[in-house]
């Protein structure tokens, strides 16, 4: 039995996931503000108690306008607590604008409303079943192969002493370990596809986020900064994913200096 999270302020909209997830056979518990679905995913913290201990979900269906802190600020403050719950995001706002704003949060999809239960409920399963996957490869001994001559048929690539591990979201370098969500990990998969080949914003939006519209690309570029942030030794200088100005960006696995 899957444990999920709904996080909507509309009380006939939860009432109606709720029934719906149940009826699929899922644990379901709702709340409807931001600030209240951080108290169960990540718990108080006390005087006597320093570290996070909040409930563990599955996934957590999760509304963008809500009272308090909205959606995109309840995604964003459970990764940087290294909180990596799948999130399926809610929002009535489906621009190309939104949905990247929501991927960027962390979210790791993304639905708007008015939506097809169906669509929602096979959503959810995807999310779910990705969740399993990563648990299975957690449970498995890794063993980081050296670089690789076909990164896009490996779950790990290593380079320049960096290994990325496709099938546990992570990032290792010199023995830390750093948690990628979902589209930090495809769009850094996407871009060691093609190592050495400038890669245009508009590929980017199409076949890691599949958008088709005419969209603002500043969302990629804030992407990019983090990845920097995450890879290079001085992101301010990046020798790893270097910017082709007006086009896009060129990942460079062994740079020459």
């Amino acid at each position: 039995m899957s444990r999920v999270l709904i996080v909507e302020d509309e009380a006939h909209l939860a009432t109606g996931l709720r029934y719906n997830l149940e009826a699929e056979g899922h644990f379901v518990q709702v709340v409807g503000d931001g600030e209240s679905a951080l108290d169960v995913l990540l718990g108080q913290k006390t005087e006597d108690r320093q570290e996070n201990l909040g409930e563990e979900f599955d996934a957590v269906v999760l509304d963008v306008m809500l009272p308090g802190k909205n959606g995109f600020v309840v995604a964003s403050e459970l990764r940087a607590a290294r909180n990596f719950v799948p999130v399926l995001m809610l929002t009535a706002r489906g621009r190309p604008e939104d949905v990247l704003k929501g991927f960027a949060s962390g979210a790791d999809d993304y639905l708007a409303k008015p939506f097809e239960l169906p669509i929602l409920l096979a959503r959810l399963q995807g999310l779910l079943r990705r969740r399993d996957w990563m648990r299975e490869s957690q449970a498995q001994s890794t063993v980081a192969s050296s670089k690789q001559t076909a990164p896009g048929e490996y779950d790990t690539f290593t380079f320049d002493g960096r290994t990325i591990d496709f099938g546990k979201l992570e990032l290792r370098i010199n023995g830390n370990t750093i948690r990628l969500t979902l589209m930090e990990a495809n769009l850094l998969r996407h871009l060691v596809r093609n190592t050495e080949r400038v890669v245009s914003r508009k590929s980017i939006l199409e076949q890691v986020w599949g958008l088709h519209e005419d969209t603002d690309t500043r969302a990629i570029d804030n992407f990019i900064v983090r990845l920097r942030r995450y890879i290079e030794e001085n992101p301010s200088r990046p020798q790893h994913l270097l910017t082709v100005r007006g086009i896009g960006y060129r990942f460079v696995p062994e740079p020459e200096n």
